[in-house]
């Protein structure tokens, strides 16, 4: 990208906002009237992970999510040894059968056993991105997590460019069947939009995890903005051990730079289970919806 992170970190709070209203921001055209006048048609939906519904590749994460009041599921692929278990069409109907009878859809799959084959250099790991594209796509989905942590992370450039080389070639393939790739990692903003230059695909994308990003010590308040809402495909809320608004992370101020920068889409619940899945979901549901809606306000 042709702003760099550094200069892009030391811009004001006043041209972060007219970057975010874009080429209306400044001119003489009628435009907004506040930074956050345009964001009151804003979409952004709250669902949960079926791993941290605790009902991980399981049917049952609809009835958990539903009773939670959350408003979509992200399905776990599993893991196998000749095929995905998402592969097989009587597990897909079963899955879409269970998002029918709760109202909830299916917004994203995730590419689980990347933690076991790795992207960067596991033999088999392309063939396991290229098989989950089709499935996702009939499950209604948009966007598979692709997730790189522990062992499996790439945090060196050449990793990164490992990854990037190989994800290029089946990028066509996604694009092509409407379903993006979810890029999360342990990673900065920067690195992540080398490796998405390096790809050039509108089928590859960042998938957000702002605990991920506050734990290895990022700037989780400038890098949505410096990334763009065109980059990030779907957003992980979490606050590792806490409920959110309990812990850490700033979720109000970092709430706000997700909509100055037009992000609309999916934020997945990936949180802590303190009390009981169901009482906590909620909880946390309601709270990123209460400060989206006073955000949008301009409160």
């Amino acid at each position: 990208m042709e702003i760099q992170r550094r200069q892009f970190l030391k811009e004001s709070a006043f041209g972060l906002v007219l970057t975010a209203l874009g080429p209306r921001a400044g001119s003489a055209s009628p435009g907004p009237t506040s930074p956050f006048s345009a964001l009151k048609s804003a979409s952004i939906k709250i669902g949960g992970c079926d791993w941290s519904l605790r009902k991980e590749g399981q049917p049952g994460s609809f009835a958990a999510a539903k009773e939670a009041g959350l408003e979509g599921v992200e399905v776990s692929c599993g893991k196998g040894t000749e095929k995905l278990p998402i592969s097989d069409p009587e597990r897909r109907k079963l899955f879409l059968s269970e998002a029918k009878k709760h109202g909830l859809p299916i917004p994203s799959t995730c590419l689980e056993i990347l933690h076991r084959d790795g992207l960067k250099n596991h033999p088999a790991a392309p063939r396991w991105v290229e098989e989950a594209i089709e499935p996702t796509r009939d499950l209604g989905a948009k966007v598979i997590l692709l997730p790189f942590f522990g062992k499996q992370s790439i945090n060196e450039r050449a990793e990164q460019k490992a990854v990037a080389d190989r994800l290029k070639p089946i990028a066509p393939i996604a694009e092509k069947a409407g379903v993006i790739l979810g890029l999360e990692n342990t990673i900065s903003a920067e690195d992540n939009a080398w490796m998405l230059d390096r790809i050039a695909s509108p089928a590859v994308k960042v998938y957000y995890d702002v605990g991920n990003s506050y734990i290895n010590k990022f700037d989780i308040y400038q890098e949505v903005p410096w990334l763009g809402k065109d980059r990030i495909c779907q957003l992980h809320l979490k606050d590792h051990g806490f409920l959110l608004g309990k812990g850490k992370i700033d979720f109000p101020r970092f709430l706000e730079s997700v909509l100055k920068c037009g992000f609309e889409g999916w934020a997945m619940l990936e949180t802590a289970v303190v009390t009981t899945v169901k009482e906590d979901f909620a909880q946390n549901a309601g709270y990123v919806r209460r400060l989206l809606e006073e955000k949008s306000r301009g409160a």
